[in-house]
């Protein structure tokens, strides 16, 4: 009765908070203050360990789909992988629970737009939990919204960005959410990133997936796939392997 009563109460709980993100804006989780500092960055890659899984060496897709299952149409050229608009997000087909991830991405050269218009694209994290990927170099947006933040939650330490088309690394440990076989959460997401070398996310809590409109909450999950977002932005990728822990 008492297991019942828990899941009755679980999905009363959801279905509150997805009303409740109904009736909101995108705005009205935007944070623009505090502005991270901006800093300057080291100049250093990583290469993979041998223990590591390549989930792009600069030549092949074979790890990844879009996200129906098939070939992905994204633009693979000298050794980097580029979005194409209108392609969709594309996915591992391995899927990952905890792990340490390395990529390195890069922003148009030539600018166009501003803000969250400019240089859009999204590293998603078990599919679910979004570290932004941004032109965060002299361009203005809300605070959890700018490169090095996890979108709508967590705001970078600082803002350690490089200018539009040079290479940027992302480095991640992360710990998967764990469950209760009823769906409530037994202990969240966790998350420390390092942006070119630079920790700007120190082992944070995330309150949920990744929601554009409303307030983030759990939803039952096992491991998942890591996805790239199609935001309309010719965002480039390389280097990409991940190790399971």
């Amino acid at each position: 009765m008492r297991t019942l009563l828990v899941s009755a109460c679980t999905m009363l709980s959801l279905s509150a908070l997805a009303q409740n993100s109904q009736q909101m804006k995108p705005a009205d989780t935007e944070v623009w203050e505090p502005v991270p500092k901006v800093i300057v960055s080291g100049t250093a890659t990583c290469s993979a360990p041998d223990d590591a899984i390549i989930l792009f060496d600069g030549k092949s897709l074979q790890q990844w789909e879009n996200e129906k299952g098939g070939t992905p149409q994204w633009q693979v050229k000298n050794g980097a992988l580029t979005v194409v608009k209108g392609a969709g997000m594309i996915k591992t087909k391995q899927q990952f629970e905890d792990f340490q991830l390395h990529i390195e991405w890069r922003t148009p050269a030539v600018v166009d737009g501003e803000g969250q218009g400019r240089g859009n694209s999204g590293v998603f994290l078990q599919e679910y939990y979004e570290l932004q990927v941004l032109d965060s170099y002299n361009n203005r947006t809300y605070s959890n919204g700018q490169a090095g933040s996890f979108y709508k939650q967590k705001i970078p330490l600082v803002n350690a960005s490089k200018k539009p088309g040079e290479w940027q690394t992302y480095d991640v440990i992360w710990t998967a959410p764990r469950f209760h076989a009823d769906g409530s959460l037994q202990s969240p997401a966790r998350a420390t990133v390092l942006q070119n070398g630079v920790l700007v996310q120190n082992n944070v809590t995330l309150e949920g997936q990744t929601q554009y409109i409303g307030k983030p909450f759990y939803e039952k999950h096992g491991p998942k796939s890591i996805a790239l977002q199609d935001h309309g932005n010719p965002v480039s990728y390389r280097n990409i392997w991940i190790r399971t822990l």
